[in-house]
């Protein structure tokens, strides 16, 4: 993977344009990433994607808790991949382990051995090796590491908690990747502390990541909130 900027605001802001290279596919950015079930749009057809206007039909959100039982991680692997299995091997396939409608993280039953989710076939703890073998059998482009996200209004002890498990985890999901983290994004933690954040930050960027995933946001953190937030850690 590789992202360059190709603008920048001239006004001194912070916004900016870019290219997202991976593989053979170039995408511009800001871009959507379309939010999936099982690797495909709730919401349209796979035959209709490509009607939709580039590069909003190239990214795709895959959540790969949503193949803990069905269909089985080993019968995507033998398939090749989640791209074979799905029919579309031009698409660019981002994994995280959680997402806002499904697979929601349950912060109250995570624990040091792995994160909980609330999912289709009930809460699953999932540890960083049930996770790396799914991303190892999904064969997704990018992955997000595994995370122990929580609200915002947990306490100052919780939320060091989290993001030292959330530092852990990626180690565990770099040792045990075949590509040593070469396609993975570390996930930023912090709940609504930004010195918790900034530390999450600085030390996510010593590990050998390809990008960042800032996690933890849309759990009751204000609009005011957010923003100081995502300052910080940029």
């Amino acid at each position: 993977m590789r992202f360059a900027v190709t603008k920048v605001c001239a006004s001194g802001a912070k916004a900016r344009a870019g290219l997202l290279q991976i593989g053979s596919s170039g995408v511009e950015t800001p871009a959507l990433l379309l939010s999936t079930r099982k690797g495909l749009p709730a919401f349209m057809s796979p035959d209709l994607l490509s009607s939709l206007p580039l590069p909003d039909s190239l990214l795709l959100n895959v959540c790969p808790t949503h193949f803990i039982e069905v269909p089985p991680s080993k019968t995507i692997s033998n398939i090749g991949g989640l791209h074979r299995m799905l029919g579309l091997p031009d698409h660019i396939l981002v994994a995280a382990a959680g997402e806002s409608t499904e697979c929601l993280p349950s912060s109250d039953a995570t624990n040091k051995f792995g994160a909980s989710f609330e999912t289709p076939a009930g809460r699953k703890l999932v540890k960083p090796s049930d996770y790396m073998e799914l991303i190892s059998c999904l064969q997704p482009n990018l992955w997000a590491s595994l995370a122990d996200e929580v609200p915002a209004w947990v306490n100052e002890k919780r939320n060091k908690t989290s993001v030292e498990r959330t530092l852990r985890w990626l180690d565990a999901c770099i040792a045990l990747d075949a590509a040593s983290g070469r396609n993975s994004l570390g996930v930023v933690v912090g709940g609504s502390s930004i010195e918790q954040r900034k530390l999450c930050a600085t030390e996510v960027s010593k590990r050998n990541v390809s990008g960042f995933w800032i996690g933890g946001f849309g759990l009751g953190e204000s609009v005011e909130e957010r923003c100081s937030l995502l300052n910080a850690v940029t």
